[in-house]
């Protein structure tokens, strides 16, 4: 993968290139970003770089034989790592690369792909994945091989995240590399991460997507209009997957389920509330992250209203009509709860946790914030 085939992030690109052409190359890195920002494939792209035969002063160059293997992922000097799902068998010793020809598929058809993406390339949504034990014993056979081609051996692990204890295997390997060894690793949540494997990596920041930059893609790539195309950039908060899903599902879906569900709670509305939670348990999980994600939007848009922004709220006719009504009750000392329990919400979603189980939860926080705002602004009048 080329840089300019990555969107957006051109600082980071820049600096990359810079680090490769000063010689100053860190042995292990850890790519850390949000979902949808690009740090597995600008991980590719570095990787292509480091190992490209005639790489350019912006760009490796596409059409030497190493970049044209790692097009399609199959140099023989790259080595990925990603959680998987151990086979039902006692004394398993499945190991990533039995999933290789899966990942190649899923990765070469959307390289933004994310966790639960992948889990339904396996047909594994219900099942927990990880880089166990027996993947890391391999990775510590695979790079104590010479060099096949490349200047480079290089390992990219995909959400290292999964590790769990197993990471402690790899610290030594990785503080103390075989010679010509480079370690990409590649998060999303820095917290999760063992400390170990922390501590042994130099950082590099992948950052939010600029709102132009998926705007730009979406032009490009989807064909929608300016105005369409800003207006779901917008949305996405800098995720270039939610992005595209929001383009695929529509937002008028997630608009309407979201103003339903913040009148169901601000009524106190038990029987309402309760079919609403049937209508997004149906959904998959997927759907269910794009609809949390847009509330986060939403609630900040009514944030910038209510507190004298509003002409940075850049909404369609029937949200800025919402926003409008209902900005009053999204108060200043309470809308950082909001945030964190639709965040709540997003996090127990993308690790399998009960649907109807976490959006009741949603609610009834949602409900409980929305009666102190009630009384919080009533009291002012």
């Amino acid at each position: 993968m080329k840089f300019s085939e990555v969107v957006g992030q051109e600082a980071l690109k820049q600096n990359l290139i810079h680090t490769v052409q000063e010689g100053r190359i860190s042995h292990a890195q850890l790519f850390l970003g949000p979902e949808g920002a690009g740090a597995l494939p600008m991980a590719l792209a570095y990787a292509q770089y480091l190992n490209c035969q005639q790489p350019a002063e912006d760009d490796s160059c596409g059409t030497c034989p190493s970049c044209l293997k790692y097009a399609k992922l199959i140099h023989p000097d790259l080595h990925l790592s990603f959680p998987y799902v151990r086979a039902d068998k006692e004394g398993d010793k499945t190991i990533a690369a039995d999933y290789l020809k899966q990942f190649r598929e899923a990765f070469l058809e959307d390289p933004y792909l994310n966790y639960n993406s992948w889990m339904q390339a396996l047909d594994a949504e219900k099942k927990q994945a990880n880089i166990t034990k027996a993947e890391c014993m391999d990775i510590i056979g695979k790079l104590g091989l010479h060099t096949f081609e490349g200047k480079y051996k290089i390992l990219i692990m995909w959400l290292p995240e999964y590790l769990r204890d197993s990471g402690n295997i790899l610290l030594k390997i990785i503080e103390e590399p075989p010679a010509g060894t480079v370690f990409l690793l590649v998060a999303e949540r820095q917290e999760m991460l063992l400390g170990t494997i922390l501590s042994r990596t130099q950082l590099v920041k992948v950052p939010r997507l600029e709102t132009d930059d998926i705007a730009v893609y979406l032009r490009n790539a989807l064909e929608l209009s300016d105005k369409e195309a800003h207006s779901v950039a917008l949305l996405s908060e800098g995720n270039l997957r939610a992005a595209r899903e929001l383009v695929q599902h529509e937002v008028s879906i997630n608009e309407q389920l979201f103003i339903d569900f913040m009148r169901l709670t601000f009524k106190g509305d038990g029987l309402g509330i309760a079919e609403w939670l049937e209508k997004i348990t149906e959904l998959g999980r997927e759907q269910q992250k794009n609809f949390l994600q847009y509330g986060i939007h939403i609630i900040r848009e009514c944030f910038l209203m209510q507190y004298g922004s509003a002409k940075l709220v850049r909404l369609r006719d029937a949200e800025l009509d919402f926003v409008t009504k209902f900005s009053p009750y999204i108060q200043k000392q309470y809308v950082a709860d909001f945030n964190r329990f639709l965040n709540d919400a997003i996090y127990y979603v993308e690790r399998n946790a009960n649907g109807k189980l976490v959006f009741h939860n949603l609610a009834n926080e949602i409900e409980r914030l929305l009666q102190l705002s009630k009384r919080s602004l009533a009291a002012t009048v």
